[in-house]
């Protein structure tokens, strides 16, 4: 552009531009610096107040860094609470002095530290399981665990219908499950532990099982201890 249409060039030029390239601020940024925005708009003209633009964004952003904030922090504080609850459940485990009082606290008190309505532990039949009539103990013929899991140690499902063969008589409330399978290198037979609510998105897929898992790890291990 030479001098004498620099000179001609009229501020319905420079719009006429701005039009056609509207994303001439995003490659060229530094532009806004040459500008003085004006401090509001005046004289019902629709013009743009830069500074009041920047400033309502950092607002919005203060407030989306704040609420962020607020959601981690209960997040960390749920996840604390959950945590605690499940140590208590295992100390409480670990302190059973039968069979029938470790299936108790397994489907009594794990259900409330876990915020469930039932806790099962199913069993394909085998000898060495101690003999009880506590009904949170489920008898399976063989292979039945594998089939339900289909090749998987964990199933997470939400809004489904409960089983009878796996929550018994709770199965008319369980919305969503957790199974989870007993590790069977610890020497005991094909067994999983399923965790049903009522809430039929509680469990879904994608959720995290730590804290599950870790109570699963657990009962392993106190059930090596009863079939010695």
């Amino acid at each position: 552009m030479n001098n004498a249409q620099e000179k001609n060039m009229t501020e319905q030029d420079i719009i006429d531009y701005l039009k056609s390239n509207p994303k001439f601020l995003q490659k060229n940024p530094d532009a806004v610096d040459y500008l003085l925005p004006p401090k509001d708009n005046t004289n019902g003209r629709r013009v743009v107040d830069f500074q009041h633009y920047m400033v309502e964004k950092l607002k919005e952003d203060k407030r989306m860094v704040l609420d962020t904030t607020r959601d981690i922090i209960e997040v960390s504080r749920e996840n604390m609470q959950n945590l605690a609850r499940i140590h208590d459940a295992v100390l409480k485990i670990l302190e059973a002095e039968t069979f029938d009082q470790f299936i108790q606290i397994l489907s009594v008190d794990v259900p409330v530290a876990l915020d469930c309505d039932a806790v099962s532990l199913v069993v394909e039949g085998d000898d060495r399981l101690p003999k009880t009539q506590m009904r949170a103990v489920r008898i399976v013929p063989q292979g039945t665990i594998q089939n339900w899991m289909e090749g998987n140690d964990a199933r997470i499902q939400s809004n489904i219908k409960g089983t009878e063969a796996i929550f018994g008589e709770a199965a008319g409330l369980v919305q969503s499950q957790a199974l989870l399978k007993i590790d069977q290198t610890m020497d005991i037979p094909a067994t999983m532990i399923a965790f049903g609510s009522r809430d039929p998105e509680l469990f879904a897929d994608g959720m995290g099982t730590d804290l599950i898992s870790f109570l699963c790890g657990v009962v392993e291990r106190a059930l090596l201890i009863w079939m010695r």
